[in-house]
C-alpha cells in the first residue's frame, strides 16, 4: 500500500472515530433520558432547590432548555449540585453533561482544562457586601479588613489584584461555600464579603436583616457567566451553546412561551427558521427541527428567564443593566439563526 492511500486511510480512520466521539453526549443523554446538569449548592436566582427539592433559578433555567431541545421535555433533568472546588472536574470526568452553575468564563478554564463555555448567561462583575455598622461607602476604605472569600473562584485573583493596586493590604477568610461564606459574614468573622455582585445580591437576601448590609458601587472585575461542556464533543458544545442563542434570539424577535404558537403563522423569515417552520436547523444539530420552540414553549425566552428569576419578577430584582439585548443597550446578543 502506498503513502498516499496509507494517508487517506488514516484520514478516513480519524473522521470516523471524531463522527463517533462528537455524538457521545447527545447519544447518552437519549439513552438515559435525561440531561445531568452540575448546578449550585444552592444560590437564589441563580440555582437555588425549595423545601421540597425543586431547583429554580436562570442557571437551571438553561438546564431546562437544554432538556427541551434535545429530549423535547423540559423536566427531563437530574440536577447535581456542586461546590466551587469541585465544579470544572465533574465537567472534566463527565459526571455532569452540562454545568449550568454561576462560573467565569475565563482563558485559562477554556484553553488549559479541557473545557468549552457555550455563551454568557449572565454578564457580571465582582463586587463588595459590608454591613452598614462599619460606616463604608467605598471600597478603597477597605484597608486591611477581614475579607469573606469562597474558594475556588476567580474572586481570590481578582481580591489580590484589586488590594495590590490600590496599596491597601487585607485578611483572607477562606470558606468552601457560598452559604458559609455569608454565615462568616452574619458571624462576624469578616468585615466585608466579596464575589459577583449578582451573588452579592443572592446572598443578602439570606442574612437575618438583609437591610443592614449594602452593596459598595465597585466593580472589579468582568465575570462573564455561562454554561460549561466538556472538550472534544463539538456536536454537544453546538446543542448546548445554541440553546442559549435560540432563547435570546427568541426575545428579539418578540417570541415569549405566551405567544409561541400564535408566531408559528409569522411571515418573518427568522421567526419561522427559529420555529421550525422553514429549513432544517434542528436537524443540523442532530434534533428535532421544533427544538427551539420547544425551548420557548415549555422554558420562555432569555428575558422570561432573568426576568422571574433574577429580574423585575424575582425577589433580587436586579436591574437587567448590561444584560439587556444589543437592540435595547445592553450587550446581550446571539449569532442568527440561519
Amino acid at each position: 500500500m502506498n503513502k498516499r492511500l496509507l494517508s487517506v486511510c488514516a484520514a478516513i480512520t480519524l473522521a470516523s472515530a471524531s463522527a463517533v466521539t462528537t455524538a457521545a453526549t447527545l447519544d447518552e443523554v437519549k439513552k438515559k433520558g435525561f440531561v445531568q446538569c452540575g448546578v449550585s449548592t444552592g444560590l437564589p436566582g441563580f440555582s437555588n432547590p425549595d423545601a421540597r427539592g425543586n431547583w429554580t433559578g436562570i442557571d437551571v433555567d438553561v438546564c431546562h432548555a437544554i432538556a427541551a431541545a434535545t429530549l423535547g421535555d423540559a423536566k427531563k433533568v437530574k440536577f447535581v449540585p456542586l461546590n466551587a472546588k469541585e465544579r470544572l472536574t465533574a465537567v472534566q470526568s463527565g459526571e455532569v453533561d452540562v454545568l449550568s452553575r454561576n462560573t467565569t468564563w475565563t482563558l485559562t478554564r477554556d484553553g488549559s482544562l479541557g473545557l468549552n463555555f457555550t455563551g454568557v448567561t449572565y454578564y457580571d462583575g465582582q463586587g463588595f457586601m459590608v454591613n452598614k455598622k462599619l460606616g463604608v461607602s467605598s471600597a478603597k476604605e477597605l484597608d486591611g479588613a477581614a475579607v469573606c472569600i469562597q474558594a475556588g473562584t476567580t474572586t481570590e485573583l481578582n481580591l489580590a489584584d484589586y488590594f495590590r493596586q490600590q496599596g491597601m493590604k487585607y485578611q483572607a477568610v477562606v470558606f468552601d461555600t457560598s452559604d458559609q461564606t455569608v454565615n462568616g459574614f452574619e458571624a462576624g468573622r469578616c468585615d466585608i464579603l466579596t464575589s459577583d455582585a449578582s451573588q452579592l445580591y443572592a446572598l443578602r437576601i439570606k442574612l437575618a436583616k438583609p437591610d443592614d448590609a449594602i452593596v459598595l458601587p465597585e466593580i472589579i472585575s468582568k465575570e462573564p457567566l455561562g454554561p460549561v461542556v466538556a472538550q472534544g464533543d463539538d456536536e454537544w458544545f453546538n446543542i448546548v451553546k445554541w440553546t442559549l442563542f435560540a432563547a435570546i434570539n427568541a426575545e428579539e424577535l418578540g417570541i415569549t412561551s405566551a405567544n409561541v404558537d400564535e408566531m408559528k403563522s409569522s411571515t418573518n423569515p427568522s421567526v419561522k427558521r427559529l420555529l421550525g417552520i422553514d429549513g432544517n436547523q434542528g436537524e443540523n444539530l442532530g434534533l428535532s427541527n421544533e427544538w427551539a420552540y420547544n425551548i420557548v414553549k415549555q422554558v420562555g425566552n432569555y428575558g422570561e428567564m432573568f426576568d422571574r428569576n433574577v429580574g423585575k419578577d424575582s425577589a433580587l430584582n436586579i436591574d437587567r443593566g448590561i444584560n439587556k439585548l444589543w437592540t435595547d443597550g445592553g450587550i446581550q446578543y446571539a449569532p442568527p439563526i440561519r
